[in-house]
């Protein structure tokens, strides 16, 4: 079975699903069902932060197939099935004004490949990743 998940940016958003975004990580064998929507999984040891059980809802059947081969990220999962995703860019800046303040955004990169993207505060991307803006005004 392959388990759902959500990735999550390091300032506390979801971002949004996209064609190529993944959202299922995996394969990973079914122990046991432990009721009749539940089942039990066996997790690799860096998952060993996870509950094992989990709803159908969280799970995807996998179909094998020898001529698919499945690379393993490391990826570090939340208890709440999200994953922090860092950013790889900064694209465009804009300043908006609401109410009579005027805002910076920035658009942060998040995954290059599948070009997603969202438009954030600047003064919460200057605090969580400084690093981005080394050269920047």
């Amino acid at each position: 079975m392959f388990l759902r998940v959500s990735p999550t940016t390091g300032i506390g958003r979801a971002i949004r699903s996209r064609k190529l975004s993944p959202k299922f990580i995996g394969p990973y064998q079914i122990l046991r069902k432990i009721g009749p929507v539940a089942y039990e999984v066996a997790l690799p040891p860096q998952l060993a932060n996870l509950h094992s059980v989990f709803h159908v809802s969280q799970l995807r059947e996998y179909v094998p197939d020898p001529s698919h081969v499945l690379e393993a990220e490391d990826l570090q999962i939340r208890g709440d099935l999200s994953v922090e995703v860092h950013p790889v860019g900064l694209g465009d800046f804009q300043t908006r004004q609401l109410k009579g303040k005027v805002i910076r955004l920035v658009q942060v990169i998040w995954d290059k490949r599948t070009g997603d993207s969202t438009w954030e505060l600047e003064e919460d991307v200057r605090r969580s990743y400084p690093h981005m803006f080394a050269g920047k005004p």
